[in-house]
């Protein structure tokens, strides 16, 4: 497979070790990256789906000088998740949510691993699970997450420690 991108990543925690995304050209993807428009206040507009995304992960905050996301992440239940997103005024916008399972699939990027995201637009994704707001059906006990270093999407119990990354309906 011939590679076409890697992406030097500072790998979180300590350890200053780094983890190199990469991106093949020969899977084959309905996606367009140019429909992403990357805004100056640290969201990113999806021109294909009129959705407006964090480009940094809840918990950080988007250094418009350094075009890189400052602070911490952390880990939250689906819960604290769904409170965190109605708290949440990011670029001065109150209307902030979970994303639905479908929401987050439209942002995967199934050519690269480690993440499986345009790294370059979204910054600072773990290659870890990300929740979405979709309930299971037959457990309603559990949420689908997407699984950011290979693209898979699982169910969770709601109780788990899950990356989060917001999104708004652009109006």
């Amino acid at each position: 497979m011939k590679l076409i991108k890697v992406s030097m990543l500072l790998a979180l925690g300590l350890s200053q070790s780094l983890a190199a995304q990469q991106c093949y050209e020969e899977v084959a993807t309905n996606d367009d990256t140019d429909r992403f428009v990357i805004n100056i206040d640290g969201t990113v507009s999806d021109t294909k789906t009129g959705l407006m995304w964090q480009r940094c992960n809840y918990g950080q905050v988007y250094n418009s000088e350094t075009t890189s996301c400052d602070g911490d992440t952390q880990p939250l239940n689906w819960q604290a998740s769904l409170k965190g997103a109605v708290n949440d005024s990011t670029a001065d916008y109150n209307d902030w949510q979970v994303p639905s399972i479908k929401e987050l699939a439209s942002i995967v990027d199934h050519r690269c691993t480690d993440p499986s995201i345009d790294a370059d637009i979204f910054l600072a994704t773990q290659s870890q699970n990300y929740w979405s707001n979709t309930s299971g059906i037959s457990n309603i006990n559990s949420a689908w997450v997407y699984q950011f270093s290979s693209g898979l999407n699982s169910l969770h119990a709601k109780t788990s420690n899950v990356y989060l990354r917001l999104v708004r309906y652009e109006k």
